[in-house]
């Protein structure tokens, strides 16, 4: 299993993670060597095990979000990113704005 970065955001649950991503919250303890599972936060990055990554459908950008942080994110590419959402320029996105990931 190749494990993928997942940055926790305001609601987000280690069962909610886990779910998305088709792997236990047992494994994502274990990867992360959580000692309190229970407390998670946002910002904080988690390692997830995954067969294959899936991304989400749409993805909404950050503060400090880049093409290349998302695309490594969910294991694609920023061509991929750039295409889907008929962006021209690779270093132009912003906070809020909703790029799609996968057709």
């Amino acid at each position: 299993m190749e494990p993928v970065l997942y940055t926790v955001v305001d609601g987000n649950t280690l069962w909610g993670i886990a779910n998305f991503f088709g792997t236990t919250v047992d494994e994502i303890v274990k990867l992360n060597e959580l000692t309190e599972p229970e407390l998670i936060y946002p910002g904080q990055v988690l390692r997830v095990p995954v067969d294959r990554p899936y991304p989400p459908r749409y993805y909404a950008v950050r503060p400090d979000d880049t093409l290349w942080s998302i695309a490594k994110r969910y294991a694609i590419t920023v061509n991929d990113i750039l295409t889907l959402n008929e962006l021209i320029n690779p270093n132009l996105i912003y906070p809020g704005q909703i790029l799609r990931l996968r057709p």
